[in-house]
């Protein structure tokens, strides 16, 4: 039987994707741009190595292909996830020349084929959500996989929400996984440390 929190969840994650679906494509591609902007722009992408991403599900997420194609051009190595059984995950290193594998769901991932990132090697995380709330909590997809791999990850923690679907607060549970930081289009949330830390940096650079 489905619990009432798990109801929650899949009511809100209709809700959002509604939201979504009522954005035309220039609303989706401004967007994408400030909040890559102000991404690029934290202190803590600038001195991070090796950062962890996704490919954005089209429709679904922002199109972080543009963003990964900036990062790679700025000098990072930046790993996505490979899904693997039992709802776990493993990261993979992204080339450039070499082809992404489409599975289900409208996921691209990398091939074995492709350079294993150890955790510990990772130094920034941008987890991807359906949607945020204020205090750094997320709507994941519903599988549990960012939860488990987030579980024994020490390092930066980003996330990314459009302000169109950015909630007070959304039904989180014991195991549910926070960020440290925060970005929509117009805002910066900072989680660190403990407390809540408000911050309105200065407009967000040109589109990337």
């Amino acid at each position: 039987m489905e619990s009432t929190i798990d109801a929650e969840k899949k009511e809100l994650r209709r809700r959002v994707r509604e939201r979504l679906s009522g954005l035309t494509q220039e609303e989706l591609v401004r967007s994408d741009g400030a909040l890559f902007a102000r991404f690029l722009a934290l202190s803590q992408v600038e001195e991070a190595q090796t950062i962890f991403a996704f490919w954005g599900i089209p429709g679904k997420e922002p199109d972080t292909s543009r963003l990964i194609g900036e990062m790679i051009r700025r000098g990072k190595t930046v790993g996505l996830p490979r899904m693997l059984p039992e709802h776990r995950m493993e990261v993979r290193q992204y080339r450039p020349d070499r082809p992404l594998v489409q599975v289900s769901f409208g996921i691209s991932e990398p091939g074995e084929d492709c350079p294993l990132l150890k955790r510990e090697e990772i130094d920034l995380v941008l987890v991807p959500a359906v949607c945020y709330d204020r205090r750094g909590y997320r709507l994941g997809f519903g599988g549990g996989y960012y939860d488990r791999w987030l579980g024994g990850f020490s390092g930066v923690r980003v996330g990314l929400c459009r302000g169109a679907v950015l909630q007070e607060a959304v039904p989180a549970e014991a195991h549910d996984a926070r960020v440290d930081i925060l970005l929509t289009e117009g805002e910066s949330l900072s989680f660190r440390g403990g407390g809540k830390e408000r911050e309105i940096p200065p407009p967000p650079l040109s589109a990337v």
